[in-house]
């Protein structure tokens, strides 16, 4: 079992703006399924201005959906109690540079979005590990 992260889905919910990556077990692609079980998949949902907006980065294409739900409703909570390992996303320095570039996937999508500059990061585990890192140093 993985410990809980620091900063868990039931925590700052009242801001107008905050992302949690969402790791999942489920994967369409066979070849994934290498990948450390719970760590196949990851998205991020993010709370935007009293609106929730999923963005789902895959090999083949990236989903983008905003989600028909209130801003109170615990979307982090919700993919927590489906069995999901949820973690918030720090406040990360972004350097000024350009990014590595690296085949399509779900963890480097992820990256892109929250300006994660970590090129040894490219498994949905390796992302977890280092974002759970962030926060340590944070508090």
């Amino acid at each position: 079992m993985v410990n809980r992260p620091l900063l868990s889905p039931e925590t700052d919910l009242d801001l107008k703006s905050a992302q949690w990556i969402v790791f999942s077990n489920e994967t369409d692609i066979s070849v994934l399924k290498i990948l450390k079980r719970g760590f196949r998949h990851c998205f991020i949902i993010m709370q935007q201005d009293d609106r929730w907006v999923l963005i789902d980065p895959r090999s083949n294409k990236t989903d983008i959906q905003i989600l028909p739900h209130p801003p109170h409703f615990n979307f982090p909570r919700y993919f927590t109690e489906q069995g999901h390992m949820v973690v918030k996303v720090p406040d990360i320095t972004i350097p000024k540079k350009i990014m590595t570039p690296f085949p399509v996937s779900c963890v480097e999508g992820i990256k892109r979005i929250i300006g994660l500059h970590k090129f040894w990061v490219i498994t949905p585990h390796q992302l977890y590990k280092a974002l759970i890192k962030i926060q340590k140093k944070g508090s």
